[in-house]
């Protein structure tokens, strides 16, 4: 009998650090593994965003990793030690 085991890597995202699987991208970690749901806020209503197309396309998964902005989360495979936070753009003054 075989049992599946999954490697993971572990990885910070918004400061609180997970245990995610080895080979995924940053998106699907953050989506399905690191349970915070969004990658940004909408930069008008602040309303939660998230990846659409998880294949570069649509640019919904900007995310600050290692430092640099504006990286497509979905494109990028996690690796240990990585540090991930969402782009929160800043409020408007109304």
């Amino acid at each position: 009998m075989h049992t599946a085991t999954t490697a993971t890597v572990r990885i910070t995202v918004d400061g609180q650090v997970q245990d995610v699987p080895e080979g995924i991208s940053v998106a699907a970690a953050v989506l399905g593994h690191a349970h915070i749901g969004h990658t940004s806020t909408h930069p008008v209503d602040h309303s939660p965003r998230a990846p659409y197309c998880l294949m570069g396309v649509c640019f919904e998964c900007l995310m600050e990793i290692d430092g640099e902005a504006n990286v497509q989360s979905c494109l990028v495979p996690v690796r240990e030690g990585m540090v991930v936070n969402r782009q929160t753009p800043p409020v408007e003054d109304k």
